[in-house]
């Protein structure tokens, strides 16, 4: 198996085959990453298409520094931030995530009560600002380190630690009741 940067390599030189099988190997993991900060499949298959292109257009300037995958996290990561700053501010109900459909083995009150936490928690999220957002769901959710993620949005590893413990703090507030 061929490996990320050699394909990166031979993509920059016009290779589109090379490119398509890194499309390939990391579509799944970008379109679940843009999901996660977006809210909406929609959009992010749309932040994620609009990476992909950038990706094309940017891998002359690919130096190998962190890994190909690493580099296209910051570019869907960059792409989704642009994005949800030119949302207007107010989320519409429309944009929160719909629950996942309840085990079929649970109570109905129990699937009410869950989706019920799971409407909260969009809502919740919705109201973290884009920034906390990002660096929330970068930590809380994929488990990366605050480093990775300061190199990504480009900001001090301690600034990140900042807006993902005032995320924590509004999403406890938030979901006070569930406890």
């Amino acid at each position: 198996m061929v490996g990320d940067e050699l394909l990166a390599v031979r993509a920059a030189e016009g290779d589109q085959v090379a490119f398509e099988v890194l499309v390939q190997r990391h579509s799944a993991s970008m379109l679940q990453l843009a999901e996660r900060l977006m809210g909406s499949r929609a959009e992010a298959e749309d932040a994620v298409q609009d990476a992909f292109i950038s990706a094309w257009r940017k891998l002359p300037e690919f130096r190998g520094d962190a890994g190909f995958g690493t580099w296209l996290h910051r570019i869907v990561t960059n792409r989704c931030l642009n994005l949800l700053r030119a949302r207007k501010p107010s989320t519409a109900l429309d944009t929160v995530p719909e629950p996942t459909a309840p085990d079929h083995r649970s109570s109905p009150a129990r699937a009410a009560e869950s989706q019920a936490a799971a409407r909260d928690l969009g809502l919740a999220l919705g109201g973290l600002s884009v920034e906390q957002r990002v660096c929330w769901v970068r930590r809380e959710i994929e488990g990366r380190p605050y480093e990775s993620i300061a190199q990504e949005v480009r900001i001090s590893p301690e600034a990140v630690r900042a807006r993902v413990f005032r995320a924590r703090r509004v999403l406890t507030e938030a979901m006070a009741a569930w406890r």
